[in-house]
C-alpha cells in the first residue's frame, strides 16, 4: 500500500507524472510514489516563497542520518532511504540531486549550457537512472534514461519562465540569451524585442526536440507495462511543447499543462496498443523543425 503522505505530496506536485504514474503496475506503483514523493518533497522547500532554507537542509541532514541506518520522524525520507537500499540505487545519484535542489539556493543565473546541464543532471537525469533503476532496465538504459530526464526538465524550464522570474531564477544559457540580445526573460525585456524571443523560445524547443529524440531510443528497453506511463508522460511533454512552439507568450499568461482527462485518456489508448509503438505525438516528430536545427 502507498503511504498517504506520500501519495498526497507527488499528488499535490506534479498531474503529468502523477497521473501516467497510476498505470503503473501495483508491484511498482509503490517505489515510483516513493521516489517522487521525496524528490517533490525537496523541490518543495527551495521553490517556497520565500524559501524555506532550514527545512532544505534539515531535510538533507535527515536523508544522509537515515541512509545510514537512522531513523527520525519523516516518513518521505525513511521509506525513501528504505528503497535506496533495497533497489542499490547508486547514492551518488541522490547526492547530486540534494547539490542541484541547493543551487536553487545558491545560484539563479547559468553562463553556459554546460552550466545549465551540470544543474539538470542532478534535478533530472538521475531520477531518470532511478527510475531505470527502480524497473531493473538494463545498464544500456541509463544512458537514454538520463536524456528523457533532461528533455523534460527543459521544458519545464519553458513552461515555467515566469513562475521562475518571481524566484529571481533563469536557468537557460546566458549565452543563449546574449545570442537574441536578450538581457533577462521579464515581460519588460521581451514586450520590445517579440521577434527575438520567440526565436530563443523556438531554439530552447529545438533542443528539447534533439534531446527527446534520443530519449525515445531507450524505449526499445522497457518492458511494455512500464513504457504506457512513460510514454503518456513524454507525449504530455511534447504537448506542451508544443503549446509553447504555437505561441510563445503563453507562459506568461497560463501555465500549461495538459488537463487530467487529456493525460488519462492518452494512458488508456497507449494500454490498448497492441502493436507497441514509440512514435509519440507533439512537435518533435516533425522532422522539418530538427532538419534545420542540426546544429542546436
Amino acid at each position: 500500500m502507498i503511504n498517504k503522505t506520500i501519495f498526497n505530496i507527488f499528488q499535490n506536485g506534479s498531474k503529468t507524472y502523477f497521473y501516467s504514474s497510476l498505470f503503473f503496475p501495483t508491484y511498482l506503483k509503490k517505489d515510483v510514489f516513493t521516489l517522487y514523493g521525496f524528490v517533490r518533497k525537496a523541490d518543495n522547500y527551495v521553490d517556497a516563497i520565500p524559501q524555506d532554507v532550514e527545512g532544505f537542509y534539515s531535510f538533507k541532514e535527515k536523508y544522509y542520518k537515515a541512509i545510514n541506518g537512522e531513523k527520525n520522524n519523516d516518513t518521505v525520507v525513511n521509506l525513501f532511504a528504505n528503497l535506496v537500499n533495497v533497489k542499490n540505487l547508486n547514492k551518488e545519484w541522490i547526492d547530486a540531486f540534494l547539490y542541484s535542489m541547493e543551487m536553487d539556493i545558491k545560484k539563479n543565473r547559468y553562463k553556459t549550457l554546460d552550466d545549465t546541464i551540470e544543474y539538470i543532471y542532478g534535478s533530472a537525469e538521475v531520477i531518470g537512472l532511478m527510475m531505470a533503476k527502480i524497473m531493473d532496465l538494463p545498464k544500456e538504459s541509463f544512458y537514454y534514461s538520463k536524456y528523457l530526464g533532461r528533455s523534460m526538465q527543459y521544458i519545464n524550464f519553458i513552461r515555467d519562465i515566469a513562475e521562475d522570474i518571481k524566484l529571481d531564477r533563469i536557468y537557460f544559457p546566458y549565452e543563449d540569451l546574449k545570442e537574441f540580445d536578450l538581457l533577462d526573460l521579464s515581460e519588460k525585456e521581451i514586450k520590445n524585442k517579440k521577434e527575438n524571443y520567440k526565436n530563443f523560445i523556438k531554439k530552447q524547443i529545438m533542443r528539447y526536440c534533439k534531446w527527446q529524440k534520443i530519449a525515445e531510443e531507450g524505449y526499445r528497453y522497457i518492458p511494455k507495462r512500464y513504457l504506457i506511463p512513460i510514454k503518456t508522460a513524454s507525449e504530455m511533454y511534447n504537448w506542451t511543447a508544443e503549446q509553447a512552439y504555437k505561441d510563445p507568450f503563453i507562459v506568461y499568461d497560463m501555465k500549461v499543462k495538459p488537463r487530467i482527462f487529456h493525460i488519462v485518456t492518452t494512458s488508456i489508448l497507449n494500454m490498448v496498443d497492441t502493436k507497441n509503438t514509440i512514435k509519440l505525438k507533439g512537435v518533435c516528430p516533425f522532422k522539418r523543425l530538427l532538419a534545420k536545427n542540426e546544429s542546436i
